[in-house]
This record gives structure tokens, sequence and C-alpha cells, in this order.
């Protein structure tokens, strides 16, 4: 068993309104698209592709926002996570998006929008469990 779902067993979960699975797999899929997104900006910067760098930029920001706020459940509130669940897939699909567009001369760029793809669907999930749990 990982370390995190150690840690959110261990958490009092009864308020969140969303199920444990489903935010164990939106933290790992918003961890790994800030991570895809992160180098794959660092590579366009070196490759004068300002437009993708900044989108990548961006989407790790708000990846990584996402992730910290799935992981202090305590905190919880279904409106800002909601807000917050939204907004974090419009912006890993338009990072995608614009990635999709490199995708065949920049493996990055290929990487990023998969690792982007990825996370906009566990994003989805975890947002059906919320309405649900």
């Amino acid at each position: 068993m990982s370390m995190m779902a150690d840690m959110m067993k261990s958490m009092p979960m009864g308020t969140t309104g969303m199920q444990m699975p489903m935010m164990q797999d939106c933290i790992e899929a918003c961890s790994a698209a800030s991570m895809a997104a992160t180098m794959c900006a660092d590579a366009d910067g070196g490759e004068g592709m300002g437009r993708c760098a900044s989108m990548c930029m961006n989407t790790a920001d708000v990846a990584t926002a996402m992730m910290r706020m799935m992981m202090r459940p305590t905190g919880y509130d279904m409106g800002v996570m909601t807000s917050m669940m939204t907004a974090c897939m419009t912006m890993g699909e338009a990072c995608a998006a614009e990635c999709s567009m490199h995708a065949e001369m920049s493996e990055h760029c290929r990487i990023c929008a998969s690792a982007c793809t990825a996370m906009v669907a566990a994003c989805k999930a975890a947002m059906a469990s919320m309405q649900t749990a």
C-alpha cells in the first residue's frame, strides 16, 4: 500500500463528500500532470515555444493547487472543490490541446498532453464521486 493510501486512511474523511479511491487517483494524476507540465515547459522554453511553455506552467500550478487541496480533506468545501476541479479540468484540456499540436515533433509535448488528459479524466471521476458520496 502506498504512503498516500495509508495517510488517507488515517485522516478524518467523514465530511469530505468524496470517495477515497477517487481522491487518490485524482491526487496522483494531478501530481503526474504537474511534473510533466513543468518539464515540458522547460523543454518548450529551450525550443522557443513560448505559448506552450506558458500553458504548461499554468497547468502545473493549477494541478499542484488541486492536489494540495485534496490532501487537506478536513478543509473540504463542496462549492470550492467543485470550482477548483472545474478549473483544473479546463486548464488540463487547454494544455493537452496545445501540447497535442506539437506532439509529432516533441516527445515531451506528447507525454504532457497524455498526462493532462489523464488528469482531466481522474478529476471527472472524482467530481462524479463527490456528487454521489
